[in-house]
């Protein structure tokens, strides 16, 4: 029985298109192709071969975790209970489970150090990159629509990072970082951009500039609160394949019908998979980011 559909974090990762099977070590190496420069011109003449580039590779080493949670049962209650307790326990796993997931996407594909480039702001109107994966200065504003302006056109200039969906590119956050842009006039609420049939995130609260704003009320995820300033929440601008999810096991409820022996008399129930988080790409070059961290001292 999957449960893992709910969670807000585990819906922003990517599987890779490679063969992570069962029996294949511990680690595992993460393949990716590099992206293709852009070409000075692609204009052709009539007698001008089209230019071959060379296939760039790179990869990562990611190591595999076991996850779960679970709880104990015993017979004497599932027999006598006034309400059918399995369902109510397989909620409480379920929820846990979500929980849990978000958090290991945050903590291990996101709000990590292999995640090389962050950014603070300076004031209402700038903001300092940092490049080797720690950040190097305090906040000193709250979140605002013009930091939107500058992030979106760093990613698309400077770094040249592809969107996240369509030509749209996704920042999640706690929702002190929102609270504020929600009054803006430039805001745009889901309901204007959204058209019926659109993809559609959960935790999606609106739009600024090119980026789709996604909202995770979960604190041991992603703080509301980041640095000694109290100014700004953590949060992460994303582009395309910014998360990978290595799965071998996915996340499920199990059921152990005699836990604990005594003839069956204690049971459990548990959710377990064995899967990884990791951030695709681990250096700051231009080109290979993918995930702009939004940190303060």
């Amino acid at each position: 029985m999957q449960a893992v559909g709910a969670t807000k974090l585990l819906a922003l990762t990517t599987v890779p298109d490679q063969d992570f099977s069962a029996h294949q070590g511990e680690y595992v190496n993460l393949m990716r192709v590099n992206e293709l420069t852009d070409p000075t011109s692609a204009k052709l003449t009539e007698t001008t071969r089209i230019p071959i580039h060379n296939v760039s590779w790179g990869s990562r080493q990611i190591q595999l975790f076991e996850w779960g949670g679970g709880m104990r049962v015993t017979n004497f209650a599932r027999q006598l209970g006034a309400f059918h307790q399995d369902n109510v326990f397989q909620g409480l796993l379920r929820r846990q489970m979500e929980r849990a997931m978000d958090t290991a996407v945050a903590s291990d594909g996101i709000f990590t150090t292999d995640a090389k480039l962050t950014a603070t702001p300076t004031s209402a109107t700038s903001i300092t990159f940092d490049t080797d994966g720690t950040v190097s200065t305090a906040a000193a504003s709250a979140m605002t629509f013009d930091h939107f302006g500058i992030v979106a056109d760093y990613l698309a200039g400077n770094i040249h990072c592809p969107p996240f969906v369509g030509e749209d590119y996704l920042f999640v956050t706690a929702r002190l970082n929102t609270r504020a842009l929600k009054r803006d006039s430039l805001w745009q609420a889901i309901h204007l951009y959204l058209q019926k049939g659109d993809l559609f995130f959960r935790g999606e609260v609106g739009k600024a500039e090119n980026i789709r704003v996604v909202e995770v009320h979960r604190e041991n995820a992603i703080s509301n609160s980041s640095g000694t300033t109290g100014l700004i929440a953590q949060g992460a601008f994303l582009g395309d394949q910014a998360i990978a999810r290595v799965e071998i096991v996915t996340p499920e409820l199990v059921f152990d019908p005699n836990f604990q022996s005594d003839f069956g008399r204690i049971q459990a129930i548990a959710w377990w998979g064995i899967l990884s988080f990791a951030s695709y790409y681990d250096v700051s070059t231009d080109g290979f980011v993918r995930i702009i961290k939004w940190l303060s001292t």
